[in-house]
């Protein structure tokens, strides 16, 4: 019986990932960013959609298909912000919460000036990690300070 499924698995190569596509989970993905500054600041921003009294985190987003999550974050900072960076470490990797997978990196100010989506995002700004604004998501204040938030 195992020969026959591998031999029939074996023809179908050209749709395999077809097949997974349709086993298989999907997820959304998630990815934010530790953006610091020269001066080890950290860049946050006031999400207009997100619910009043903790409107302050992190840059980021959902990735698009076929995009690597390091590019993500810096098309989503780009957006939101008009900044440039550049991705460093790994900073978390989670799944689980429904069909969502959460990634977070810590990256680095290369050049722009702040510049907001206005649809999206209120205000932006540097913060020092021990001056961070109220109204800031726990689990991104967890994350500036270097400790993995609990299941997001």
């Amino acid at each position: 019986m195992k020969r026959l499924v591998v031999r029939a698995w074996r023809a179908l190569r050209p749709v395999q990932w077809r097949v997974m596509w349709f086993t298989h989970a999907k997820f959304m993905v998630g990815v934010t960013g530790v953006v610091r500054d020269a001066e080890g600041r950290v860049l946050l921003v006031r999400h207009r959609f997100w619910p009043e009294g903790r409107q302050w985190g992190l840059p980021g987003g959902y990735a698009r298909k076929s995009e690597t999550f390091e590019d993500t974050l810096v098309r989503e900072v780009r957006e939101e912000t008009g900044l440039d960076i550049r991705v460093r470490r790994l900073m978390l990797l989670k799944s689980g919460y429904r069909l969502r997978a959460e990634v977070a990196f810590e990256a680095d100010l290369t050049g722009g000036s702040i510049s907001l989506d206005s649809f999206e995002i209120i205000e932006a700004g540097w913060f020092a990690p021990d001056d961070l604004p109220p109204g800031l998501q726990e689990p991104h204040r967890l994350l500036i300070n270097g400790t993995p938030p609990p299941n997001v």
